[in-house]
């Protein structure tokens, strides 16, 4: 995993103690609209595996279906 996106990962997932419980979101949803814009479509990519993965060591963040543009679903649960 290169350091931007461990970077970026960490920065997403502490975003998450933001939410409450219950609220659903995209990974892009995480982020300030221009800072998701200005990342190339790789690092999205790579950014939403990697999100989905840590997802499913933890119990705080559940992945739910995708939506009608394939992209990933999750819902904050309780910590």
């Amino acid at each position: 995993m290169a350091k931007n996106e461990k970077k970026l990962l960490k920065k997403a997932w502490k975003e998450t103690k933001s939410l409450h419980e219950g609220e659903t979101f995209l990974l892009k949803d995480l982020f300030k609209g221009y800072k998701w814009n200005r990342l190339a479509i790789e690092q999205r990519v790579v950014l939403g595996r990697l999100f989905l993965e840590k997802v499913k060591d933890k119990k705080s963040v559940q992945a739910l279906e995708k939506n009608s543009s394939n992209q990933q679903v999750y819902q904050k649960m309780e910590e």
